[in-house]
């Protein structure tokens, strides 16, 4: 079935037969692969593009399955993966070929280093064992030759092809690439400077999908060369300014990180917001020394970007970088990104900086905190967006759970005490809610004396939201205030309450009720 869809005079069955033979290989007989494979070889030459883009797609899952069946032998001087596939591979790559086919250049040579790898380790990407058995010392430093001379040269060359999207699709996936040919001899010394040359590309699509693999490139443990222009030179471009040898090697991160500051001054806002992203994950990867020394100032030039979102992506991945060295270095730069973005005309910007102030809380500590941020924390309150003002009373109750209540009590009630005299009922409503949810992370005795008096306050308040969001409030409090203090001082509220002219605050007050009873039992 497969020989005659593939000799079919209608495209659409030539295009099945692509597929089919790809992932039918490993049970074909010997006789039967050899003369499939010459049948996928005329796909791969056929007239129709449709055709060719389709072969290129599956030539990958071939491969795979031709080494898994047939072992090592398939990539000797003699094999299929050398006489056939590698032939098709740098056919299908080359320049004349449309768009849509070259496109597939990257996936084939990730599925052309899993190979090498597998066979290296005797068995597949599933841990199944591979036919044959591992290859010998000969017969990787052979494989290994081959890759390097007939491949890599082909997707280093797709890094200068003269479509955007060919070097798109590099970019999105070289990390994926570095991966499969990571444990090949001399691989990477090729492969990284065709990555640099991708955070340098003239469209900016292209170097936003670079940078976002910047960390997962830089994972890499192989040893690589340093770049010539900054060896032996005493620069900040230079990783290593007291050697000058040549052989020098080094680990690809810190090749890169020398990438890091050109990076933060790309005259793209996508290209700077990834890098934002992603640079703190070189910290682990660098160490403390490194980090400090080439990390820590592009960081701080991020932080100061005039765009609200890159200023916000680095804030929000400093965690890696407080893991390494702490955000003390960062702590008079962060102070500025934070205000900025806690007053950015975007709320999502807002809202998003909101979010990520218990994280930062713990970073820079109670006393930073508590001097700088806590009175923004507050303020949050009174935005004239409702999900703004719903995650700074969320955003309280966090921050009484970092710090405790004391640091509630000194620097938070204060305010919540004023904005429940505010004229706007929807300030003081965000200031029961902030309340109610605040009290969830006190002590009982905290909450009872601190925060249920400010809420049973407001249950006469002259608007109805107000009065049966006091009765929310006092169903979320009780089970922290206990049943004497629930008896003697909430019950007595909700009762009134229920009795109140509106429906909604006799419906919420009912509910309340209903809820202590379950909770402690009727009254006493």
């Amino acid at each position: 079935m497969m020989s005659r869809l593939a000799t079919r005079e209608w495209f659409t069955a030539r295009v099945s037969a692509c597929a089919l033979i790809a992932k039918g290989f490993g049970r074909l007989t010997s006789d039967q692969q050899e003369s499939h494979l010459q049948h996928y070889a005329s796909l791969c030459r056929d007239d129709a593009p449709m055709v060719r883009r389709v072969a290129a797609h599956h030539l990958g899952t071939l491969l795979q399955n031709v080494v898994k069946t047939i072992g090592p032998r398939s990539v000797g001087q003699d094999g299929m993966v050398t006489t056939s596939l590698l032939t098709l591979y740098e056919e299908l790559a080359a320049n004349d070929q449309p768009d849509s086919v070259r496109l597939q250049t990257t996936e084939n040579c990730i599925a052309f280093g899993k190979a090498m790898t597998s066979l290296a380790k005797g068995t597949d990407e599933d841990g199944n064992e591979i036919m044959g058995g591992t290859l010998d010392d000969d017969f990787i430093r052979e494989g290994s030759g081959i890759l390097v001379k007939r491949i890599l040269p082909l997707i280093v060359s797709t890094i200068d092809d003269r479509s955007w999207r060919v070097r798109w699709t590099a970019a999105s996936k070289f990390a994926e690439v570095v991966k499969s040919f990571a444990d090949l001899p001399d691989a990477m010394d090729s492969l990284v400077p065709a990555y640099e040359k991708l955070l340098q590309d003239p469209e900016a699509e292209v170097r936003t999908a670079a940078t976002f693999n910047l960390a997962d490139v830089a994972k890499c443990k192989a040893k690589v060369h340093l770049p010539p222009r900054v060896r032996g030179l005493d620069g900040p471009d230079t990783f290593s300014p007291q050697t000058a040898d040549d052989n020098e090697l080094v680990s690809v991160a810190e090749r890169l990180v020398q990438r890091v500051t050109n990076l933060t001054e790309d005259d793209s806002e996508n290209v700077r917001a990834a890098l934002a992203m992603v640079a703190t994950e070189l910290a682990p990867i660098l160490g403390k020394d490194a980090t400090i020394h080439h990390l820590v100032p592009p960081v701080l030039l991020l932080l100061r970007d005039a765009t609200s979102e890159v200023r916000l992506n680095i804030i929000s991945s400093l965690s890696a970088l407080n893991e390494v060295i702490g955000v003390d270095l960062l702590s008079q730069s962060l102070l500025p990104a934070i205000i900025d973005l806690a007053q950015d005309g975007k709320w999502r910007i807002r809202l998003a900086i909101i979010q990520h102030i218990p994280l930062l809380a713990k970073q820079l500590g109670k006393d930073f905190f508590s001097e700088k941020l806590s009175s923004l924390c507050v303020t949050w309150l009174g935005d004239d967006i409702s999900s703004i003002r719903q995650a700074a009373a969320t955003n309280l109750k966090e921050l009484t759970a970092v710090f405790g209540s004391e640091f509630a009590i000194n620097f938070l009630l204060p305010s919540i005490a004023d904005i429940r005299q505010h004229n706007s009922y929807l300030r003081r409503l965000t200031a029961v809610r902030a309340c109610a949810l605040m009290a969830t992370e006190m002590e009982p005795q905290t909450a009872r004396t601190e925060l249920l008096p400010m809420v049973l306050e407001m249950a006469n308040d002259a608007v109805p939201n107000i009065r049966f969001n006091v009765a929310k409030g006092l169903q979320m409090m009780a089970p922290i205030c206990g049943r004497e203090v629930c008896d003697s001082q909430i019950r007595p509220v909700l009762a009134l309450l229920v009795e109140d002219p509106d429906r909604d605050v006799r419906f919420f007050a009912v509910e309340a009720i209903k809820s202590l009873d379950k909770e402690f039992g009727g009254a006493k």
